[in-house]
């Protein structure tokens, strides 16, 4: 019987924080360092194809997609920028009508 040696998990998932970054629209502050950001969720991904899948796939309900952020090495950690749909939705509405938000 073939046995497979090794953890192959490893090559084939990728570990991806979702991080909450609605604070630097909400209070104009420029960007921090992916660690600093309060976690909304991790999850285990295959890494085939992940940097499209983290683009438009819904990670977390009632956040939008703004940026992605790959392990300095190859073994480390993905970051994902999500913003809160609420702050999104209102900003556009915010600037569209050149007022603001009573």
């Amino acid at each position: 019987m073939a046995e497979l040696s090794g953890k192959l998990w490893e090559w084939n998932l990728a570990r991806v924080v979702v991080v909450d970054v609605t604070d630097d629209y909400r209070l104009m502050l420029g960007p921090m360092p992916s660690e600093f950001y309060p976690v909304l969720r991790e999850v285990w991904l295959p890494r085939y194809r992940l940097q499209e899948v983290l683009q438009s796939d819904d990670l977390v309900t009632g956040y939008l997609y703004d940026w992605h952020e790959g392990p300095a090495q190859g073994s480390g950690s993905w970051y994902v920028g999500v913003v809160s749909e609420i702050l999104a939705r209102d900003a556009r509405w915010y600037w569209a009508a050149g007022t603001e938000i009573a």
